[in-house]
Order: structure tokens, then C-alpha cells, then sequence
């Protein structure tokens, strides 16, 4: 079958098969993002150029569309890419392929049997890194640029799921910048904001890329340690504290050093939800802070 030349000047892919998965058709879109010519890839199976495509459910719909004529939707965000093309320009370097969102329907002969069914290839590139883009946004913090409790909120449901269903350990650490309102009453709230990042950049120095940190709001900040026991959970924050103890702050020429309090909590048989870690690393934090700050307070 020739596709006409208004098809090949489109801007998707159009391919055409037959009822044993052999290529009819396959426009210029395919050509250019598939790097094969129309004379090479006509009359092969296309599970021979693509065989990631010799799977189950595409070959149920591509039958469905078939027996039925109706139509097949496949979209990326469900069944994945079905080319393995690269991304029209830098500008989707976020992925290392092409997103895509496809759409079978069927062909009729001139008696209005379905002999063949068209495939037409979308890309949805630029809409998946607006949509990645927005997800990130969604869940940063904007002054620090780590997570923020929305995320933190989730990820904490999520490994307190993952306790219940394989029993594994892990524990939260909850941090408050001492004094914070007299840095800004004392620098200004720009200093203030300066503050807040050069802290949360040394405490990302600490901890691992599997950790999630993420500020809780105002001068407080969560970190959530996976597969971590107590001891070490409070190892770390303790190393954490004398590391922002010792560091120097600098305002319009004027240093000055701040001090945090941590509360730490770990997951047990008396903690029934993600709520109560979070309480109970608060009312240490809360220990801490009334009992002269600069200081890591657990309960358990």
C-alpha cells in the first residue's frame, strides 16, 4: 500500500500492517526517527525490526482493532514507548527516548473488510518534560530547592508501608535552626534565607543520595533514613549538629554561627501510623530544645 504524500509531510508516524504483522506502510516521520528508508522496512515483520512490540498486550489490541474495528489507544505513560527512537532535539534531554503515545486503528478494502491496521506514533516528548517539570516543582521547596513536606508527606506513608509488609527498619530525624528569629532580626531575612540554605547544603553533604530531607517549613527540617536503626540514625545526626556548630556564617562582612536541635525517632511495634514517628521525633526535638538546644534528643 503507498501512503499518499500528504501523509509523508505530517508530523507523526504513520505505519500500515497486515493480519500477520508484516509493515505495508511506514510514512518519512518514521523514516527520519526510525532510521530506516521505506523500501528497507516494507514487507518485513515488524517484530523483526521491533521486538519489544512481540508482547501480549500488543498484540490484543492490535487484534482487537482487527476482529472489532475499533480503536487502540496506547499511551506512554501506561504501556511505556513503543519505539526506541531518540528525542527530536537537546531540548528533551531529560529522557534518553522519545515519549510516545500511539493509536491503532483499522483499514478497510473496498468491501469493508480490515485487511490492514495503521499505527500513528505521537511525540509526546516536550508534554512529558512540562508535566516532569511541574511534578518537580510541585514537590520542592522553593527557597532550598529539597523536598518539600508534601513529598516528604508521601515518601513517609511509603516506607511505613514498606515496614509493615518486610519489617524493615527505619528511623526520622526532625531539625530546628536555634534562635532563627533573632538571625533575622538581628541580619535581616535575607541573611536569614542564606542561612537556610547554607544549612540544608551541609547537611546534603551527610547524607545519602537514598535519604530523603525535605524542609518541613520555616527553620525545621525532616530526614527520613531508610533501612537505618536508632544507633546510627543517631550517629549521624550528632556529626550532623558539630558539623553546622563549627561552620562560619557570613553576613555583609559579619560572621556569625548557628546551632540546631534534632529530634529523632524509630520505627516499633507501638508506632501505629507515619503520624506518630513524626510526633514522637517532635516531642524530642521539643526535649531538646527546652533542655538548652545545640543538642540531638531521642525517643523511642
Amino acid at each position: 500500500m503507498n501512503i499518499p504524500q500528504l501523509i509523508d509531510m505530517i508530523d507523526v508516524g504513520i505505519i500500515t500492517l497486515d493480519s500477520e504483522f508484516v509493515i505495508t506502510g511506514w510514512n518519512r516521520w518514521m523514516e527520519n526517527n526510525g532510521k530506516i528508508p521505506e523500501e528497507k522496512i516494507v514487507g518485513k515483520s515488524l517484530f523483526q525490526e521491533y521486538p519489544n512490540l512481540d508482547n501480549s498486550w500488543f498484540r490484543r489490541n492490535c487484534s482487537s482493532v482487527f476482529r472489532f474495528g475499533s480503536f487502540a489507544f496506547l499511551a506512554q505513560k501506561i504501556h511505556g514507548n513503543c519505539f526506541p527512537f531518540e528525542p527530536a532535539s537537546s531540548f528533551h534531554s531529560d529522557f534518553e527516548v522519545m515519549q510516545q503515545d500511539c493509536t491503532i486503528g483499522p483499514v478497510r478494502n473496498e468491501k469493508g473488510d480490515i485487511d490492514q491496521i495503521f499505527i500513528v506514533v505521537k511525540d509526546v516528548t516536550q508534554i512529558a518534560v512540562y508535566e516532569k517539570k511541574l511534578i518537580s516543582m510541585a514537590e520542592k521547596d522553593g527557597l532550598t530547592g529539597i523536598n518539600n513536606r508534601k513529598y516528604l508527606d508521601s515518601k513517609l506513608i511509603e516506607e511505613f508501608e514498606r515496614h509493615r509488609r518486610y519489617n524493615h527498619n527505619f528511623c526520622l530525624i526532625m531539625i530546628d535552626i536555634d534562635f532563627f528569629k533573632k538571625v533575622n532580626d538581628t541580619w535581616g531575612h535575607l541573611c536569614g534565607d542564606e542561612v537556610l540554605k547554607k544549612v540544608t547544603s551541609l547537611i546534603q553533604e551527610r547524607i545519602r543520595t537514598q535519604d530523603i530531607f525535605a524542609r518541613y517549613g520555616g527553620e525545621e527540617f525532616v530526614i527520613l533514613l531508610p533501612e537505618t536503626e536508632l544507633e546510627d540514625g543517631i550517629k549521624l545526626a550528632e556529626s550532623i549538629r558539630k558539623l553546622i556548630e563549627l561552620e562560619v556564617m557570613n553576613s555583609n562582612g559579619k560572621t556569625f554561627s548557628v546551632t540546631i536541635s534534632m529530634g529523632i525517632s524509630a520505627i516499633h511495634d507501638g508506632i501505629a501510623d507515619s503520624k506518630d514517628l513524626l510526633d514522637y521525633a517532635d516531642k524530642a526535638l521539643y526535649e531538646a530544645k527546652t533542655s538548652g538546644r545545640n543538642k540531638v534528643v531521642s525517643i523511642n
